[in-house]
């Protein structure tokens, strides 16, 4: 029995450490070498990058959007303070992450940058002596710049510019003039501003200035867009929000109807329009009806009465004093017959008769109305419904799909009506129609294989996207993670010695030596057993094999051909 220590390379492993290391790195195939030299260098360039990167200071943004003129005093003051800093796009100045605070601090304490929004701390600092107007100006833009500070705390403008246009007051009420105001936004990438925002930002500054009407803000974006709009203008057209109110309600009666008849005709069954037209004009009305009065049911407003009494002949004169009560008496004119008058005598006096007078005022029956008509009211309605043939059976008994009968379309109509609320004399209208769709299948059983061609022809594209993911998974299953797998799952061989029985050295008296059955058994299982061992060691390790049967050939020529000179 010959015993034989083979390594990877077919020779005896007697080292081990960095020796090792390299008879497994020869054994390695020329893929393997390659990728674990790449994968060596990607780790060392990775501790390189990451030694470097620690070693650098983190830098943080100190300003951005910085114009030229004011980034060049920036960059000479943080020269001369020698603080390390990085220029980038927009306008942006980096400094290291430790310093950013510090730096703010002090470019402030020198003005720097002027560029940004100053509030009312420019009215600290007011000089002794300033003019009326002057202090009027920096008024001004301390508002201004209160306002840009306000506006750009909304999310998604980025800078804001507020331009207000104050008129000088003046005693006259008819000349005095509305001050007006501009305001520049400058929106984040990617951000825009919805209505509601803008009419925010437009009552901000409305409300913020005296006497500043809603009507003269004016809003414009960065690229020159007008974000708002004055009343004036959504009076002439719809705007965004009433165009949303007239598809809702359109929306809301078309789901009415649908609700109404998918029961009935089934799901799927029955397609409506409905038109809507909304009158968004704001109408106010006032009137005064005066009623005729009746004097059996009117009311009293006033009543006046006076009563005079008569006065005896001897009394004095009497009357309104004046020129007509001191006329002297006219002629007296002795009547030719003298009237005879029961209980009147000479010496006798004469009486006057008792006046009333009466003066009743009534109330005016006036009725005074104001009347003012809602907006977004209904003008007019135009349902147009569609509904599909039902199943039924024709002449011959076949399954088809068959119209409705007259009753059943007026009745199907009747419910369309109701669900509305149909008003005639506003002018509504349905049209509802029984005509057959055109995706409508015939009830009869398809044949399958015809199923399966339309169902090919309708959802070819999808079923190609389909295969083509299926054929790239199993690609990555069977050719790129199953390898994976087998290769760690694979138990690793230690290098170390094999010993292999040759068979070469056997004698004749080993051979004698061999006498029972039993030995015969032992002998078989045996090799059996080195058997299973040398066929494990060649799947293992096919290379470490081909070296042993090398190294047999080698091993034959030599006893063959002892005097070949190599």
């Amino acid at each position: 029995m010959a015993e034989a220590g083979v390594a990877a390379d077919g020779n005896l492993v007697t080292a081990s450490g960095p020796q090792a290391l390299r008879q497994r790195f020869a054994a390695l195939s020329m893929g393997r070498r390659l990728a674990m030299l790449a994968g060596v260098a990607a780790v060392i360039a990775l501790i390189v990058g990451f030694a470097l990167w620690s070693r650098e200071p983190a830098y943080r943004v100190l300003f951005t959007n910085i114009p030229d003129a004011e980034g060049g005093a920036i960059i000479q003051a943080l020269q001369q303070a020698n603080v390390p800093y990085r220029l980038e796009g927009g306008g942006t100045i980096s400094v290291p992450a430790d310093q950013v605070y510090d730096l703010r601090l002090r470019l402030a304490a020198q003005g720097l940058p002027k560029s940004g929004n100053v509030g009312f701390e420019l009215m600290d600092n007011q000089k002794f002596g300033i003019s009326q107007f002057a202090e009027q100006v920096n008024y001004q833009r301390a508002i201004e710049g209160e306002l840009a500070r306000s506006i750009q705390t909304v999310a998604a403008v980025d800078q804001a510019r507020v331009h207000l246009a104050i008129p000088k007051q003046t005693v006259f009420l008819r000349d005095q003039q509305k001050p007006t105001a501009s305001v520049m936004l400058t929106l984040r990438p990617g951000r825009v501003l919805d209505d509601a925002q803008v009419a925010g930002i437009v009552h901000l500054v409305s409300s913020s200035v005296p006497a500043l009407p809603v009507r003269n803000v004016t809003v414009v974006d960065q690229d020159g867009n007008l974000l708002s709009r004055s009343p004036e203008q959504h009076a002439s057209n719809l705007d965004a929000r009433q165009l949303l109110y007239v598809q809702q309600i359109e929306k809301n009666y078309v789901e009415r109807v649908q609700a109404i008849l998918e029961p009935i005709v089934g799901k799927g069954n029955a397609r409506a329009e409905v038109t809507a037209q909304i009158d968004f004009a704001e109408v106010e009305q006032t009137s005064e009806t005066f009623k005729p009065n009746n004097a059996s049911e009117a009311a009293i407003r006033s009543r006046q009465t006076l009563s005079q009494t008569g006065q005896s002949a001897e009394q004095g004169p009497a009357g309104v004093p004046g020129a007509l009560s001191n006329q002297p008496p006219g002629a007296a004119v002795a009547p030719l017959t003298a009237p005879v008058a029961s209980g009147v005598g000479p010496g006798t006096s004469g009486s006057s008769s008792a006046r009333n007078e009466s003066t009743t005022n009534y109330e005016v029956d006036k009725t005074i109305q104001h009347v003012k008509q809602p907006v977004g009211s209904i003008k007019r309605l135009s349902a147009a419904v569609v509904v599909n043939y039902k199943p039924g059976t024709d002449r011959s008994g076949k399954a088809t799909y068959v119209p409705y009968t007259p009753q059943e379309v007026a009745q199907l109509n009747n419910l369309v009506r109701e669900a509305i609320g149909f008003n005639e004399r506003r002018g509504d209208s349905v049209n509802l129609v029984n005509a057959a769709f055109a995706e409508s299948m015939p009830l009869e059983a398809r044949p399958l294989q015809d199923q399966a061609l339309d169902y090919l022809r309708q959802n070819y594209a999808e079923l190609i996207k389909l295969l083509l993911i299926g054929v790239v998974v199993l690609y990555l299953l069977f050719f790129v993670v199953r390898p994976l797998m087998k290769d760690l799952a694979r138990p690793r061989e230690q290098p170390g010695t094999y010993t292999v029985d040759l068979g070469e050295t056997e004698t004749e008296e080993e051979s004698a030596a061999i006498a029972g059955e039993e030995e015969d058994a032992a002998r078989s299982a045996a090799f059996a057993d080195l058997m299973q061992q040398s066929k494990e060691l060649a799947k293992n390790d096919p290379r470490m094999v081909a070296t042993i049967l090398r190294e047999w050939m080698s091993n034959e020529e030599e006893n063959v051909n002892p005097n070949k000179v190599g």
